[in-house]
């Protein structure tokens, strides 16, 4: 996936396997806006001192997916980047973008 190394790119597996004790939207909230607020907590450990996490806005810490499907009726559209991530944003550069020009 992407040449990541290889426990990298079974990260997405980790969807799949929340799926037997979480809901789709708790899988979700768990790998973005909960990590978002551990990262607050964690004061000078902090990485991401200079701008605000899991908001866009000008200067905030935002990265973006846009997904070919829903996930919070199937979260195993999230294990398959190459096939279902449209659009994948990063500290505001695009790395993939699929869409029709």
């Amino acid at each position: 996936m992407f040449g990541l190394p290889a426990k990298q790119a079974e990260q997405p597996l980790e969807f799949t396997a929340r799926a037997e004790f979480f809901e789709p939207v708790e899988i979700l909230r768990q790998a973005t806006s909960i990590n978002a607020e551990l990262f607050s907590l964690s004061g000078l450990r902090h990485p991401y001192q200079e701008g605000v996490l899991g908001a866009i806005e000008v200067g905030a810490y935002a990265d973006i997916l846009l997904i070919d499907g829903n996930p919070l009726k199937d979260i195993e559209i999230m294990t398959n980047p190459e096939k279902n991530f449209r659009i994948i944003m990063k500290n505001g550069v695009i790395y993939k973008n699929t869409l029709p020009k």
